[in-house]
């Protein structure tokens, strides 16, 4: 079925009754969210970071919106010329991406209690391989449909990246928080489709399982790069701004572009979303 409205993928491609229950504190972390991780596939400390590193990281990312971009680059909504103000650019920001030259945003990605986690979780040393701000501002930042974020070519390693998402808004159900079915990594690589964006066929989404993880500032969600999840849009007054890295096992290869098109594509085979 194709939806119409952006209300109707939210009511019938997410489910919002059942909620994940983060540890509180890195002191919390244990062996426990290791198996939790490599059970269901993700674990959140809500915070990780103090409030202080969040709102140098929230100014540095606007600083790079609003006044010196840095060399990173945005996305937006709407052509660029549309965009007369800074208002206007504040509501059509998408995604600002490869801003690590931005020292509080560097300082974030290379946090030695955010590596010291990885490394743990991970086993070997992490190797930052992407890195972007995933925005959804008020009344309309879009949904980022279901997906597994190594069918996203430059993330497409021979062992799972892992991801970290870090709220610098409050993330909550009304505007767009992550959503996640547990478990679903042990599906291995599926077919991504051109659909609403580069995605699961929403036929194939177990929705049912659905699992919300609202986060506030500084509440950092770790997942594996095949879980399956996705976000809603915002269709609150709030806007809802978050961190996203990506790091894979020191000792990851990269698949080539073939072992890409098996793994993620329906080139290779007559499937239809």
């Amino acid at each position: 079925m194709k939806w119409q409205t952006e209300e109707e993928i939210s009511k019938f491609m997410y489910k919002y009754d059942q909620t994940y229950t983060p540890i509180q504190n890195v002191h919390q972390f244990s062996n426990d969210q290791v198996v939790e991780y490599k059970d269901t596939g993700f674990f959140a400390i809500d915070p990780l970071f103090s409030s202080k590193e969040v709102t140098e990281a929230a100014d540095g990312l606007m600083n790079l919106l609003l006044k010196d971009v840095k060399g990173a680059k945005l996305q937006f909504t709407k052509p660029q010329d549309q965009l007369h103000t800074d208002l206007d650019k504040e509501l059509a920001i998408r995604k600002i991406y490869d801003f690590v030259e931005e020292e509080t945003l560097h300082a974030i990605a290379y946090h030695p209690t955010l590596l010291g986690v990885l490394e743990i979780v991970l086993g070997e040393k992490p190797v930052l391989v992407q890195h972007m701000a995933l925005m959804k501002p008020p009344h309309g930042g879009g949904e980022k449909p279901w997906h597994q974020d190594m069918a996203f070519g430059p993330l497409a390693f021979n062992k799972s990246v892992i991801g970290v998402w870090i709220a610098l808004d409050e993330a909550t159900i009304d505007n767009g928080c992550m959503h996640i079915i547990p478990g679903s990594q042990k599906e291995g690589c599926i077919p991504h489709y051109a659909e609403r964006d580069w995605q699961i066929c929403d036929s194939s989404v177990q929705v049912d399982k659905d699992v919300v993880v609202p986060l506030s500032p500084g509440g950092t969600l770790f997942f594996h790069g095949l879980i399956h999840h996705g976000t809603p849009s915002n269709q609150s007054a709030k806007g809802r701004r978050a961190l996203q890295f990506h790091f894979a096992p020191e000792s990851a290869l990269k698949m080539s572009p073939q072992e890409y098109k098996r793994a993620f594509t329906n080139e290779m085979t007559d499937a239809q979303c």
